[in-house]
């Protein structure tokens, strides 16, 4: 298992890129399966998850070609369905969160599907009836044997109906519109997701000969057509990484240039960060954040403490919350985060606590976090990273801490963010990985 070994209290300097964003690069692979022509993706990040997905899809049978950097060339035309019933396949998939977005494809073009139950970062509950059942109101059947944890899906030809989704997941709502655009007739979906990654979904599947209408609403209506061709897609700045740079910044006082961020894409990430009293700017498609020795967080306007929430699209993302927490430690004032969408992603905060944050964990959706506001550092710590973002939310708080600071498991750091280390290193960050 490998390590960072931090050594805090560095400030940072420079410019820095953002990756392409790993929640659109999954739906997107996975849409190659619903064409035989070539279909040519650029800004893939090469990180854990997209890499494993890109292997697996190998292993069905897609034809894949590395021609750039971050440019991948796919084609389904003849995928190896034998091999998707096997054990092999389905393990795989139980270890890979994004590749329950492969139920809708394969239905839609072949008819079937099988898939493990998915699993991924520890983070709580995340169901899957949402998929499964847009998915049965277009005609198919599942099946699921729960010693096993396999899903069984059947279908003949898929046919267009009206439904009302029971949450706006984005997952699900990208599962359904992909299986939605092979099957006969009209789809309507209500309470669709419309984070801009979905919108880059279904505006690829529009050049590929797909009619969605409605995209970046919660009102999707697809006409399903008998066919799609290829296209070349461009995958949008990872908006997780945006925000993940300017609790960075400000965590350690640092002034960073992050370039080409696809600012209209980003929603209300900025003005949430300002809230906590931080100053940025945009600079044409780039923001600016200038070293801030203190900042302040806001109250609302009768006075009553500052509450940050999670919120489907067009609110804040939950990915951002705990990156956000920890921005809030060295902040002048305090505020109540909530984490509505998942019970187990504030579970991390106990070693903020050790490092010496002063913070409220009230249950297991909300934290009250009373900013230092630079009075005393954090303290260096051993730790260990449960998931994806809580790993970089304690990267951040080792660069803004005292001392020498280990995370332990950083391969969940490494299925969402690339060659971190290096990256930062280049900004000034002493970051050193122990294998």
């Amino acid at each position: 298992m490998a390590s960072f070994v931090i050594e805090g209290g560095h400030k940072l300097h420079g410019e820095i890129v953002p990756q392409g964003a790993k929640n659109e690069v999954l739906q997107v692979l996975c849409a190659t399966l619903l064409t035989d022509e070539e279909v040519t993706i650029e800004n893939i990040p090469n990180i854990l998850d997209v890499n494993n997905l890109i292997q697996l899809l190998r292993d069905m049978g897609v034809k894949v070609s590395k021609s750039g950097s971050d440019t991948y060339t796919f084609q389904a035309d003849n995928l190896n369905l034998a091999y998707l019933e096997s054990d092999d396949f389905l393990n795989r998939c139980s270890k890979l969160r994004g590749s329950v977005m492969l139920v809708g494809p394969l239905v839609a073009r072949f008819g079937k599907a099988m898939i493990s139950k998915p699993g991924g970062d520890k983070i709580g509950r995340r169901r899957l009836d949402t998929h499964f059942l847009g998915i049965q109101k277009l005609g198919a059947s599942f099946e699921y044997d729960a010693v096993d944890g396999r899903f069984c899906i059947n279908a003949g030809k898929l046919k267009g109906a009206y439904m009302l989704l029971d949450e706006a997941s984005v997952t699900g709502t990208a599962n359904i519109v992909m299986a939605a655009v092979l099957a006969e007739g009209v789809t309507t979906i209500y309470n669709a997701a419309c984070e801009p990654y979905l919108q880059q979904l279904c505006r690829m599947l529009n050049r590929m000969g797909a009619k969605i209408s409605g995209i970046a609403s919660n009102l999707l209506t697809i006409e399903g057509v008998s066919s799609l061709k290829g296209c070349s897609h461009r995958v949008l700045p990872d908006m997780i990484e945006v925000g993940s740079f300017i609790g960075m910044a400000a965590m350690t006082g640092s002034e960073i240039t992050i370039k080409d961020v696809s600012y209209e894409n980003l929603g209300i990430i900025p003005d949430s960060f300002r809230r906590l009293g931080i100053r940025l700017e945009q600079r044409g498609d780039d923001i600016f954040v200038p070293a801030q020795e203190h900042y302040q967080i806001e109250s609302f306007i009768d006075g009553s403490i500052m509450t940050i929430a999670d919120a489907p699209w067009p609110g804040l993302t939950p990915d951002l919350l705990s990156v956000m927490l920890v921005v809030a430690t060295q902040a002048k004032g305090s505020v109540l985060i909530h984490q509505k969408m998942f019970e187990s992603r504030l579970f991390f905060v106990d070693k903020l606590i050790d490092m010496g944050a002063q913070i409220i964990l009230c249950d297991p959706h909300r934290a009250v976090v009373i900013g230092h506001d630079r009075n005393f550092c954090l303290r260096g710590g051993n730790m260990t990273s449960p998931d994806i973002r809580a790993g970089i939310a304690l990267l951040i708080a080792a660069l803004g801490a005292e001392g020498n600071s280990r995370i332990h498991n950083i391969e969940q750091i490494d299925r969402g963010y690339q060659n971190i280390e290096q990256r930062l290193t280049a900004l000034g960050a002493r970051i050193t990985r122990i294998e």
